[in-house]
């Protein structure tokens, strides 16, 4: 069975009052964040190349990224497929994202079936399509198909929010952030949606811009 699907505000609302009963920390964190975001985007191809462009980019380079390529009409599987070099390079993209582009539209992926199928099997599918890590096809169950119990614990920036949070003596690695994810199920998604807020706040206490 796939998870609980998050539709509306009151969802996260919900899932961040599960959280603030189940951890003081994240009780903590929810009266400082204030409202979480909804972050819900219509599933698809333009969705998943989304994801891709934020690989390993800041937030800023990834949205100047996707506004050139949605500029140059580049977001659907048929005019990605059929781009040059050039119109790829003149949109922000690397030579590596342009070639996942380009496999990602090549694909074939039945996205509508994506919706039925439980978490575990939603990521392994998008694995198998080459450029699309286990980060990538976490952040497209969240956001595109709004799953509630997906986390991804390869995210930077969720990492050091854990540390920071739970006042760990270190950064926490994808494996051991999955653990500890493990008791925030069936929220997870939510849990993430704090974390990445209360790291928000780090950067401004911090004085980061």
């Amino acid at each position: 069975m796939s998870s609980r699907i998050i539709l509306t505000d009151a969802c996260v609302a919900e899932g961040a009052e599960w959280l603030a009963t189940a951890d003081p920390a994240f009780a903590r964190a929810r009266g400082l964040v204030g409202v979480l975001p909804l972050r819900r985007e219509a599933d698809g191809f333009a969705a998943l190349l989304r994801a891709i462009v934020g690989q390993q980019v800041s937030v800023a380079s990834a949205r100047a990224i996707w506004a050139r390529l949605e500029g140059a009409g580049l977001t659907t599987a048929a005019t990605m497929a059929h781009a040059s070099d050039d119109d790829l390079r003149a949109a922000g993209l690397s030579r590596q994202k342009a070639r996942y582009g380009r496999a990602l539209a090549a694909a074939g992926i039945d996205f509508a079936a994506l919706r039925q199928l439980p978490d575990a099997e939603v990521v392994a599918a998008l694995v198998a399509v080459p450029g699309i890590g286990v980060w990538t096809a976490e952040i497209y169950a969240m956001f595109a198909l709004g799953r509630a119990d997906v986390f991804a614990p390869g995210d930077l920036a969720l990492q050091e929010g854990a540390r920071d949070l739970f006042d760990l003596d270190d950064r926490p690695g994808e494996k051991t952030l999955r653990r500890m994810a493990e008791a925030w199920s069936p929220w997870r998604s939510v849990a993430a949606r704090l974390l990445w807020a209360w790291y928000a706040g780090i950067k401004h206490r911090d004085g980061v811009i």
